[in-house]
């Protein structure tokens, strides 16, 4: 009997031992892949989360000041509006022709 649990405690080690190689070569499957998709990735140019979050915010940012200054510029052009309606515009003054000139005639030199 001592045998045959000898052969299992052995059997045991053995596998135990498999697992832990596996457990070792799956972690390095998972990081040899992971460069690998590093690597892609770079050669492809593209953003980097951070990059993309700071390009997002800056947008953000643009659009709720177009957004503040089309509503700045739509209360300037009501105010502008008012203004006219106040104030009615003046005519302009009847210009008068300007007189016509006789072009001069060449003296005869002496």
């Amino acid at each position: 009997m001592t045998a045959q649990n000898r052969l299992f405690e052995d059997m045991a080690k053995l596998a135990s031992g498999a697992l832990g190689a596996a457990a070792g070569i799956r972690g390095e499957m998972e990081a040899l892949f992971r460069q690998q998709m590093e690597r892609v990735l770079h050669e492809m140019d593209l953003v980097t989360r951070d990059e993309f979050e700071v390009v997002r915010l800056m947008a953000e940012k643009a659009r709720a000041e177009n957004e503040a200054l089309s509503q700045r510029i739509a209360a300037l052009e009501a105010q502008l509006v008012q203004a006219i309606k106040a104030k009615p515009a003046a005519k302009p003054a009847a210009k008068k022709p300007a007189p016509r000139r006789q072009p001069k005639r060449p003296t005869p030199a002496s």
